[in-house]
C-alpha cells in the first residue's frame, strides 16, 4: 500500500479522477437545467449512448474528431426534441417516458453497432492539451492543465450553468417553472416552451457527453456507458440541484473510480475483492444521497406536468 501513496502516483490517481468525472459532470449539467424546470429525465443514459455511438461511427467513417462530438450533440438534441414533444405536448408521465428513452437508447445503439460496425474497432481518441504555461507546474500542472478539450470545456460550463441559472432572465423563468408553473404561466411565462428550451439543454449536454466518453476512450461498444446516465441524474441530486454541488459530485466519484482502478493496476486489492471494489463509487453515491435525504430540497413541480385547464 506504501506504493500508492507517493506523490506521482496520487497526481496520477487525480488527473485520471478528472478526466473520468468529465462524462458525468457534462451529462448531470445538462439535467441539472432540465430539472430546474420540473422536468426528470431518466433517459439520459440511452441518450448517451446514442450519441457515443453517432460520434463514434462519424470518427470511424471520416477520421475527424470534431466532426464526432457535433454529430454526438445533433443526436442528443434530436433526442431532446423526441422526449419534449413526449412529455410538454403529449403530457406522458416523466419517469415512464424516461425509461422508454433509455431502454431504446440501449436497444437501438446495439442494433446499430451490430448491423453497421459489428466489431469493437479502435478510432483516434481525443488528444490532451497542453495548457502552456500552467501545464510545467511541477505535479499541479499534469493533475490539472493536461487534458482533452472535452474535459475542459466540462468545467468552463459549471460557472457558465451557474450565471444562466442565476443572472439571466431565461434562468430566473426555468426556475419559475420549476417551482410554481402557474404563478409563472400568470405572469406571461411559458412554461412549456421553457421547459422545452431546457429539456434540449439537458439533452445536448447528455449528447456531449457521450461522445466525450466514447472519443475518450477511443472505441465503442454495447452498453458502453453501463449506467453512467443513471448516476449523472443521481449527481443532481447529490449537489442539491446547483452547477457546483454537481462538479463536486462528479469529481468525488470520479476520483474514487480512478482510486479503484490503480489499486486494482498495482494488484493492491485481493482478486476475490476486486468486484466488490469496483463497486465503491455506486455505494458512495448511495450513501451520498441517503445521507443528502430530506437536507436538500428538489424544485416543487418536479415531475409535474402543466395544464392551464
Amino acid at each position: 500500500m506504501r506504493d500508492f501513496f507517493t506523490l506521482s502516483v496520487l497526481v496520477a490517481t487525480l488527473a485520471s479522477g478528472i478526466r473520468l468525472a468529465t462524462p458525468y459532470l457534462l451529462a448531470a449539467l445538462g439535467e441539472t437545467i432540465g430539472q430546474r424546470s420540473g422536468v426528470l429525465n431518466l433517459g439520459v443514459d440511452g441518450v448517451m449512448l446514442l450519441s457515443a455511438f453517432g460520434a463514434y461511427w462519424t470518427v470511424l467513417e471520416t477520421d475527424n474528431l470534431w466532426l464526432g462530438v457535433l454529430v454526438g450533440l445533433a443526436v442528443g438534441l434530436a433526442m431532446g426534441v423526441v422526449y419534449g414533444v413526449m412529455t410538454i405536448i403529449f403530457k406522458a408521465e416523466q419517469g415512464i417516458s424516461g425509461i422508454g428513452i433509455y431502454l431504446f437508447g440501449l436497444g437501438f445503439s446495439d442494433l446499430l453497432f451490430e448491423q453497421i460496425v459489428g466489431t469493437p474497432t479502435p478510432i483516434r481518441s481525443l488528444p490532451k492539451i497542453e495548457i502552456p504555461g500552467l501545464s510545467r507546474i511541477p505535479y499541479v500542472g499534469e493533475a490539472l492543465f493536461e487534458h482533452t478539450a472535452m474535459t475542459y470545456l466540462a468545467f468552463l460550463l459549471v460557472p457558465i450553468a451557474a450565471w444562466l441559472l442565476l443572472k439571466t432572465t431565461f434562468g430566473m423563468n426555468v426556475r419559475a417553472v420549476g417551482e410554481n408553473p402557474q404563478a409563472a404561466d400568470s405572469l406571461g411565462v411559458s412554461v412549456g416552451w421553457t421547459r422545452f428550451a431546457a429539456i434540449m439543454i439537458g439533452n445536448g449536454g447528455a449528447g456531449l457527453a457521450g461522445a466525450a466518453l466514447t472519443l475518450g476512450l477511443g472505441i465503442f461498444q454495447p452498453n458502453l456507458t453501463q449506467g453512467l446516465g443513471f448516476i449523472a441524474v443521481a449527481l443532481v441530486y447529490f449537489g442539491a440541484w446547483r452547477p457546483r454541488g454537481v462538479m463536486v459530485g462528479a469529481l468525488l466519484y470520479g476520483i474514487v473510480a480512478a482510486t479503484v482502478l490503480q489499486l486494482k493496476a498495482r494488484q493492491l486489492i485481493p482478486l476475490e475483492a476486486s468486484d466488490l471494489a469496483a463497486m465503491a463509487p455506486a455505494v458512495l453515491t448511495i450513501v451520498a444521497l441517503v445521507a443528502l435525504a430530506g437536507r436538500v430540497r428538489a424544485p416543487s413541480a418536479l415531475t409535474q406536468p402543466f395544464s392551464r385547464d
